[in-house]
């Protein structure tokens, strides 16, 4: 029988989830196919809460993926990679996170903090990680990037702000011609 060789992959993270104390999702990004659609996203999240909410570890091998967790009053973070992934990396995106939550809510990192942050959350969660790649795992580095790009006008407000620009350009030339 031949040996499976694995090449060597930036792919580490596949999910990275974060329940509250009830096991109901706030936030999952899924960055691969291995639960692709909603349902079974959910199904497998009320699995690994299930399995890890009454524990104090904070590893587990749960349907063939490893899943390192934390949890904080009344959150749980989840950070998952496949079964041969190297645990120390997912543990480092996970705390990256969570120190990241952490100063963005002023040590404040409880559901209803979490939940008036969202944006904020969304953004640190594209810092560290895109596509599956770990790109960050510096919390300060992270804290930094958020508030740059966060400091000029709120995402929601840009985006209008650039659609009216947009029309009063398209109206200019119309105008003009």
């Amino acid at each position: 029988m031949e040996a499976l060789i694995l090449e060597p992959s930036l792919y580490t993270v596949k999910a990275i989830p974060i329940l509250d104390n009830d096991g109901d999702r706030l936030f999952a990004k899924y960055y691969d196919d291995t639960y692709p659609s909603v349902k079974e996203q959910k199904a497998f999240e009320k699995n690994i809460f299930n399995k890890t909410h009454r524990t104090d570890s904070e590893i587990a091998l749960l349907e063939g993926l490893t899943v390192v967790y934390k949890s904080s009053i009344d959150l749980y973070f989840y950070v998952i990679g496949s079964s041969y992934e190297n645990e120390l990396m997912l543990m480092a995106v996970l705390n990256c996170l969570f120190d990241s939550l952490s100063q963005m809510l002023r040590k404040n990192v409880e559901k209803r903090a979490l939940l008036e942050n969202m944006e904020g959350l969304f953004l640190a969660v594209d810092e560290i990680v895109d596509g599956g790649v770990i790109l960050e795992s510096d919390p300060q580095q992270v804290v930094h990037r958020v508030a740059l790009r966060g400091e000029d006008v709120p995402l929601t407000e840009q985006t209008v702000s650039q659609v009216l620009q947009s029309a009063k350009e398209q109206i200019k030339w119309s105008l003009l011609r």
